[in-house]
């Protein structure tokens, strides 16, 4: 049975059950009729995995064992991210789509059972807890060797809908506290399946980041009155020189203390706290700037960029009022065949060194003859 819900934009989210009772959700524009049946047989779900807490860092760390068997740079006919085509049974019944979001086969995080609460943490006496959340992969395309940056408007304004429309609806489970659609791309960052996808990561608890980042917003309140996020924004359009692209709605900048040789930020220039809170105008406006960002990347070396782009969202319960939403896309690359490896300081303490100013990887991006 298909159970189809009407989206913004003339989308329509059509839902249908898998052959081991998970969901997968298509995203439509063309009016499309979803009746393919996945003919796999039909297979156990993994166990959830546990929570530990590393009580050094009071962080919590997701034990996730089972996903050890998971596929692994499989080749383009053997593809599990691609539609169903004859003998080729994937994760897509369907022969065709444009985006689908569906729920990880291999999850490190998963629904709990009834009456799951997240223990107080209370150093080495802290007892684990099933590793609640939930963890979805986005496929952007049914192409498979398109990328992110190869689709058009149209398809990169479908993506945001979906990301919007899974936001919007995990942040109704009572177990979830952080929603956080990403993407990896490149072998060079992990990568695992070539196919043109994300992910989504609902979290139990607030990732140490988010902490991070929420108790300096809320000293920043405190002692100014003004939300911290608004203010950098503030200063990268006064100060100009690390801008990259911007719109009616939009900016993308290279930040004043970047960590990585090429990292930028894209925001709405109307502050929101997720991207359920974006306009209409600011949703039709992203996929230029988000377009424009990623080619310039690609061309800086003239080869395709192993990058981290990361949706970083309010929690779903605090901090509303404090932290914004944003788009953050960190490269590795410094120059053609060398890496910025996360060393002794970086991987160990925390502590990043930057090679290079932030002006200087924004000049480069600036630098970029983009074709018509």
């Amino acid at each position: 049975m298909t159970h189809s819900h009407p989206l913004s934009n003339g989308i329509i989210r059509n839902d249908r059950t898998m052959s081991d009772g998970r969901t997968i959700r298509y995203y439509d524009t063309q009016g499309q009729t979803r009746t393919a049946a996945d003919q796999r047989p039909q297979e156990d779900q993994p166990g959830i995995g546990e929570l530990r807490l590393d009580s050094l860092v009071n962080e919590w760390v997701a034990i996730a064992p089972h996903r050890q068997g998971r596929v692994f740079l499989p080749p383009k006919e053997l593809c599990p991210l691609c539609p169903t085509v004859g003998d080729l049974l994937t994760e897509i019944p369907d022969s065709t789509y444009e985006v689908v979001v569906f729920d990880n086969r291999a999850p490190s995080l998963r629904a709990p059972g009834d009456g799951w609460e997240l223990p107080d943490r209370l150093g080495p006496q802290t007892p684990n807890a099933p590793a609640a959340g939930k963890c979805e992969v986005v496929c952007f395309t049914s192409e498979h060797g398109n990328s992110f940056a190869d689709l058009s408007e149209h398809q990169v304004r479908t993506v945001l809908e979906a990301w919007r429309d899974r936001t919007r609806e995990l942040s109704q489970l009572d177990f979830i506290e952080q929603i956080f659609p990403f993407e990896n791309r490149g072998e060079e960052v992990g990568v695992t399946l070539s196919h043109p996808h994300g992910q989504i990561y609902a979290y139990s608890f607030l990732p140490s980041r988010v902490e991070r980042m929420l108790s300096a917003a809320q000293k920043y309140r405190e002692d100014t009155g003004r939300v911290l996020f608004d203010d950098l924004v503030a200063r990268e359009i006064k100060d100009e020189v690390r801008i990259i692209a911007r719109n009616e709605h939009w900016i993308a900048f290279t930040p004043y203390a970047a960590r990585y040789p090429f990292e930028i930020h894209v925001t709405p220039l109307v502050p929101v706290a997720d991207m359920t809170e974006l306009s209409p105008a600011a949703c039709d406006a992203f996929a230029s700037v988000a377009l424009e960002v990623l080619k310039r990347l690609d061309a800086v070396f003239g080869i395709p960029m192993a990058y981290i782009a990361a949706w970083h969202q309010a929690p779903v319960r605090q901090g509303r009022d404090l932290l914004r939403l944003h788009w953050q896309i960190t490269c590795i690359r410094r120059a053609p065949g060398k890496l910025k490896y996360l060393a002794g300081s970086e991987s160990a303490m925390g502590a990043f060194i930057m090679d290079m100013k932030p002006e200087q990887s924004a000049q480069q991006l600036r630098d970029v003859v983009l074709g018509s």
